[in-house]
């Protein structure tokens, strides 16, 4: 007689310690801890409701993300964006993203097709109602989908070391002004393209739109550099 199998857990409880990490990476990439703010333990304890342990554990995770940068004699603050930061973070992005693009589109299935058109829906949401938090999990969501298409799932777990500091950027171009198109519509752009299973198209509409935003936080990122000096 075969032992009955466990059955899947599909979607595991967060715990405190993941609550905690949530929290606190939001409130940077929202920017409700500024760059180069300290991060003071017994405060973070108060407001959160959490012992220190916790609080260290999330300040050692946010470190390892590249959010957090420890000092000799200050401690932990929150850690500054260079322009030569962004240009790396863009790099590997282009590299990572436009070869699980292409790949998605010529392996998409009519399931996948389903679930990167759900996963842009609730990111449009996530834009429509400028709640960053919500746009930092429904963008990841979305190119979870691409990777996951693709088959690249060592090249995802890069880009999720890097979501912290990817989303900062995105916060800090999502809302401008002067780029050549809505962030949602180059999403619109990469999405058809895959759906399609046009590789090539795929590939140009994720070049697209990371010229567009890489362009925009080297201006924004030079400005600020200027007030610092």
């Amino acid at each position: 007689m075969s032992k009955p199998a466990l059955a899947k857990i599909d979607h595991p409880p967060a715990t405190l310690r993941d609550l905690v990490q949530e929290r606190m990476r939001e409130a940077i990439i929202e920017g409700v801890f500024e760059p180069g703010q300290r991060l003071v333990e017994r405060p973070l304890c108060d407001q959160l409701g959490v012992s220190r342990t916790v609080v260290r554990e999330t300040i050692r995770y946010l470190e390892a993300e590249g959010l957090v940068e420890i000092l000799p004699g200050r401690g932990p603050i929150v850690a500054r964006m260079s322009r030569d930061d962004a240009r790396q973070i863009y790099d590997i992005r282009r590299a990572l993203e436009t070869a699980a693009a292409e790949a998605c589109a010529r392996n998409i299935t009519p399931e996948g097709i389903t679930r990167l058109r759900a996963a842009l829906d609730r990111l449009k949401q996530a834009v429509a109602v400028a709640s960053p938090g919500a746009v930092f999990r429904t963008s990841s969501e979305f190119y979870a989908e691409i990777f996951q298409g693709a088959g690249h799932s060592v090249a995802w777990e890069v880009v999720q070391r890097l979501n912290g500091r990817i989303s900062r950027l995105r916060l800090l171009t999502l809302t401008q002004p002067d780029r050549a198109r809505p962030g949602p519509e180059h999403m619109d752009r990469i999405c058809d393209a895959i759906a399609a299973g046009d590789a090539a198209a795929a590939r140009a509409a994720v070049e697209s739109h990371l010229d567009d935003t890489m362009a925009i936080a080297d201006r924004l990122l030079a400005s600020e550099d200027a007030q610092d000096d």
